[in-house]
Order: C-alpha cells, then structure tokens, then sequence
C-alpha cells in the first residue's frame, strides 16, 4: 500500500511539474530570444579541496589539498532552446596535495612511485611537504541558464568532461628538521625535485557545477589513475570547490 501511495504521490508531482515547463514553454519561446548582446566568451576560474580515492594509507594526503584552475571558456547557445548551450575553452589547472610524515619521491629510480612514511624515521625529515600536478586542459560542458539573457542572475548547472596534459610534475619540502623537530636550516630551505616519470600524462575527468548568478558550486572526479599502470596505486584525485563564472 505504501509503495502504491509513494508512486502515486511521485507520479502526481511529476505531472505538475511537467505542466507547469509546459505553462513556461506556451508564455516563452527560447528559440526566439535574441542573446547577440551577450558575451559569449569569458573567464572560468576555480577554487577549493582536491583528495585521492583508492589511495593506500602510505599515500594518504592530509592537511587542506587544494587546487586552482584557470580557463577561457567559448558558448554557444542552443538554436533551439537559449537556455541550454555547449562551453568549451582552454586552460591551466593545478593541485597541491599536502602530505604529512610522508615522502613522496618523484625521481625514484624503482618502477614504483615510493610513499615512505618518516615520522618514526631517525633521518631527517620536512616540516611542509607537497606534491603538484600541472596539466593544460580542455574542458567541455553542457550547460542550463534559467534566464539566458542574464545568466549572471538566474539559476544555472552544467555537467560535463575535461581531458588534460601534463605540463609539470615535482614535490616541495620546506623546513627541513630532525628526529626531534628541530629546525635545521630555517623556515626558508625550499628543496624541489621535478619528474613526470610515475604520473599519467594525459588524464580524463568528469565535472559538474550548480550555482546561481556568478558563482557556483563544481565537482570533479578523475576517471583515469594519477599514476602510470605498473608504477603505483590506482588513484583517483577529486575536487569540490567554487566556480566564479560568467556563465
């Protein structure tokens, strides 16, 4: 009986809400709106925590993982309905993944990418620790406005894909201290080491964002592994941040 009810209650709703897009569609016709006025080209900038699924305890980031993307962004609008369009650009994307107790050696000369945990090590160890992808992607969404003439003040979602090329790999120690956290040199001993030997220089990642207005909140899920196959652990790195966007 309750399932009965449930469908029931499910079904009327979604009659009405499908009337009431049909209300809409009769009082607006989206394929008649003249966006010539509207800038179809703009900057999409992004901000927020990156993480890694599947990763091992021994690769485990912690502290605040972050990344920053930057893209200039082309869209066209539906012929159709206005309200729906395609944004494709290009872009730079980077992430910083911070790490506590652990090495991450990039210019390892073993087939697998080593995560060594020090913080039961007697040698010396970094008090700041990161590691840092940078790819040159192109991301390409579909896109919903509610209000296609000002999007910068309406409802808006997308969903989309982003494939990328490494540019740059390398991990950043700073503050090198001893088994008793004793700083050795300063706040200001930086040691960079830069290699793309383990990490896949093409990735694949599926995207979203909903918002209102100029900002909205994204998402993002890598599809294909950080490391090469053979060469460590099936990660998978993912992002929530914010999205300020014209549209």
């Amino acid at each position: 009986m309750k399932k009965l009810l449930l469908a029931v209650l499910s079904f009327s709703a979604f009659t009405t809400v499908f009337a009431q897009t049909n209300d809409v569609k009769k009082k607006t016709d989206w394929s008649k709106i003249d966006l010539s006025n509207r800038a179809n080209d703009h900057f999409m900038i992004q901000y927020g925590m990156d993480g890694w699924t599947n990763a091992p305890d021994s690769a485990q980031p912690s502290g605040f993982s972050r990344h920053f993307n930057m893209y200039a962004m082309l869209d066209k609008p539906f012929k159709t309905d206005a309200r729906f369009s395609i944004g494709v650009g290009l872009g730079i994307s980077s992430s910083n993944m911070f790490f506590s107790d652990t090495y991450v050696n990039l210019k390892a000369a073993s087939t697998t990418l080593p995560f060594t945990d020090v913080s039961a090590s007697n040698s010396n160890r970094f008090k700041k620790f990161k590691m840092t992808t940078v790819f040159v992607e192109v991301p390409l969404e579909l896109r919903y406005a509610k209000n296609p003439i000002t999007p910068d003040k309406g409802f808006k979602a997308a969903v989309g894909l982003k494939v990328g090329s490494l540019l740059k790999a390398y991990t950043k120690g700073k503050d090198q201290i001893n088994a008793a956290g004793t700083s050795l040199y300063g706040t200001k001993y930086v040691v960079k080491e830069a290699s793309k030997n383990y990490i896949n220089s093409i990735r694949l990642a599926a995207t979203g964002r909903i918002g209102f207005g100029n900002v909205s909140i994204d998402g993002s899920y890598q599809l294909t592994s950080l490391i090469k196959t053979g060469n460590g652990p099936k990660i998978n790195p993912y992002s929530v941040g914010l999205t300020l966007s014209g549209l």
